[in-house]
């Protein structure tokens, strides 16, 4: 019988787990609670109404639909039994020879979860689309509220979190607040928005090399950005945040402040590191079942070549996927009889793009910035988007947004928040313009 493989997750790790195999004689499912995979890297694009939810995801069953030895369930994985190599789902277990979780994180909230009601996250699509809607409406309610220190809240967005999601989501608001917006709105001036990054270190992109935070900073206070260095966000609510002892009025937070493992994990019973990310072995293994494996954001995985972790980027995830697809060949085939291979993760660059035509990248010892880094970036993330639609969808929207400023995928779907609020603004307006005819 042919061994089976279960691979938990169709992120980059998963998805490149799944097509290593594709020539060996095995039997792989691949579970996820979504049915798509997704470009994680451009999430905060959607967010920002640049892009739409379906330029930045494919189908798995469509991506894997050529590859006979697969078949993708969409399901949610309740806990993982170890010794008894099973996995369980809610209509019952599967057994496995190869297990692979490639799950990836959460937003870590650092033991405050009631801010995520406040501040949402940035992980999946559901997070982004909710997002838009809340920036999109914060515009649309302001358009109509006549007290001035309620529409100032209502036009204050807080990013919490200096890393490449902060940059990145900070200069894409602003800039559609400053670019796309001004000449669709009557009664407000859309470029009065503020928008605050808060970083609790003393640098942005802390884990890039020193030169692209600083070329960011920059970049983005010459957008009109407020950075606070060296500040944390005590208190969240839904009037604002409280940044060291300074409260805040803002209707508009969202939380890029660190990553937590998922919930599955800890159904394991392994070693965790302090962020909830399993501790794997030099072959990526979990330390007494070689047959278990965790990739990607989900592992605490040691570079060889330096003995630090592995930063948790899309590349990090491909190449692990990659590594354990050769280790369960080369078993699979009889040829793995020695030693396996270790992880040696080969850094490919550094990059985050901070507005229109402005982003900043490193590869190898080489710096770019600027224009050139945004045509830089641009490249790479053609490169990994799945698809051929994605990949001209994505080039037509990022060619008309840096010609026009427009963004188009802006339509607000869901309730609106915040309604009773929206109503007394509207009262109000009504009020003011009964008083000036």
């Amino acid at each position: 019988m042919r061994p089976e493989v279960i691979v938990i997750g169709g992120g980059f790790g998963g998805i490149n787990v799944v097509k290593g195999l594709k020539d060996v004689p095995v039997n792989i499912t691949l579970a996820d609670r979504h049915n798509y995979h997704l470009f994680q890297p451009l999430l905060y694009q959607v967010a920002t109404a640049e892009l739409a939810p379906e330029d930045i995801a494919a189908p798995l069953r469509g991506v894997l639909k050529r590859q006979k030895n697969v078949t993708v369930a969409m399901a949610e994985i309740l806990g993982i039994d170890l010794k008894r190599k099973t996995v369980h789902v809610r209509m019952g277990e599967r057994g496995y020879d190869y297990l692979v979780l490639a799950t990836g994180v959460r937003p870590a909230y650092y033991g405050h979860d009631d801010y995520k009601a406040f501040a949402p996250g940035l992980k999946d699509l559901n997070d982004a689309v909710e997002i838009r809607r809340r920036i999109l409406i914060a515009f649309e309610e302001a358009e109509f509220e006549a007290d001035e220190l309620s529409r100032q809240g209502k036009l204050t967005f807080v990013v919490v979190g200096g890393g490449p999601t902060g940059v990145e989501l900070s200069g894409a608001i602003m800039e559609t607040a400053a670019r796309t917006l001004p000449k669709e709105f009557r009664h407000i001036d859309t470029r009065t928005a503020r928008v605050i990054l808060v970083q609790g270190g003393d640098r942005l992109l802390a884990g890039m090399p020193a030169v692209m935070g600083e070329r960011a900073q920059r970049d983005l206070q010459a957008m009109g950005v407020e950075i606070r260095l060296n500040s944390l966000v005590t208190e969240v609510d839904e009037h604002g945040v409280k940044i060291g002892d300074e409260r805040v009025a803002a209707e508009n937070v969202i939380w890029a402040a660190g990553v937590h493992g998922q919930p599955l994990v800890e159904t394991l019973g392994t070693e965790l590191d302090r962020l909830g990310r399993v501790k794997v072995g030099p072959d990526l293994s979990i330390p007494g079942h070689p047959e278990a494996f965790v990739i990607g954001d989900a592992a605490q995985a040691i570079d060889a070549n330096t003995g630090q972790p592995t930063p948790g980027v899309a590349q990090g995830a491909i190449q692990m996927g990659r590594l354990v697809a050769e280790i369960i060949q080369r078993e699979v085939e009889g040829s793995g009889t020695g030693e396996r291979p270790v992880f040696y993760y080969k850094d490919k660059g550094s990059m985050a793009t901070i507005g229109r035509g402005k982003a900043v990248t490193t590869i190898g010892s080489r710096t770019l910035s600027g224009f050139l880094g945004w045509l830089a970036w641009g490249a790479v993330h053609m490169f990994f988007l799945v698809n051929f639609r994605s990949r001209v969808s994505v080039i037509l929207e990022w060619f008309w947004n840096y010609l026009s400023g427009e963004r188009r995928s802006r339509l607000i779907q869901g309730e609106p928040h915040g309604h009773v609020k929206e109503v007394r603004g509207i009262r109000m307006f009504e009020e003011r313009l009964q008083d000036e005819v």
